[in-house]
């Protein structure tokens, strides 16, 4: 088993969605001693953003500046180890009701056409089957139900990109109202790590 292990809250050591993910991952390990994993923090590397020269460049590169080239080279190795991978592990913390934009710039990465989806008669076909998605999703308030539920565009955008990669397995691990106070905080926390301590998100990661 291959697991990609993507990070990027930008509060370092005091990220709940790095805590969360690392308990997933150390999980998926102590079931599956042989997987072998690839990390990536997306705050820490700072995945430059998609630009035009970016699309536009030959595929050889043949001719491209330098830098250009290897921000290119950046974006194919995280599109294959995207590729690569069974299971992906993203931690994905809500800021101003959508994904970190650290994020979406690795995410923009992935969406090539011929390699995660294409344009058929019928519509798109995601090309990306068979993987497990587990996303850990941290909130300062509580998106899940109620009238706050249509600020979410973090938990759904993510649902509707990896649905477009055709990837059906999408498992969400919630640590919601974390700015609710320290004991709405740390019980969120518990109650995340609970779920993931009874596997009940990782039995088909495998």
């Amino acid at each position: 088993m291959n697991i990609l292990h993507i990070d990027s809250g930008i509060l370092g050591e005091h990220s709940v969605s790095r805590r969360l993910t690392a308990a997933i991952v150390s999980q998926i390990k102590a079931d599956h001693p042989e997987a072998q994993t690839t990390y990536r923090d997306l705050v820490v590397e700072r995945v430059p953003h998609l630009t035009g020269a970016q699309i536009m460049a030959p595929a050889d590169l043949a001719g491209v500046e330098p830098a250009l080239a290897e921000d290119i080279r950046i974006g194919r190795l995280m599109l294959e180890e995207f590729l690569a991978a069974d299971t992906v592990v993203v931690g994905a913390p809500m800021y101003n009701f959508s994904i970190p934009s650290q994020l979406k710039a690795w995410i923009d990465r992935l969406a090539v056409s011929g390699k995660t989806f294409r344009y058929t008669e019928a519509g798109p076909e995601g090309l990306a089957k068979g993987k497990k998605v587990i996303v850990v999703s941290t909130r300062g308030g509580h998106y899940s139900a109620g009238p706050a539920a249509a600020m979410d565009h973090q938990e759904s955008y993510l649902r509707t990109v990896f649905g477009f990669f055709g990837i059906t397995d999408v498992e969400f691990v919630r640590a919601e109202g974390l700015n609710l106070g320290a004991d709405q905080k740390q019980s969120a926390i518990a109650e995340a790590e609970k779920t993931i301590a009874e596997g009940s998100v990782l039995r088909l990661a495998s």
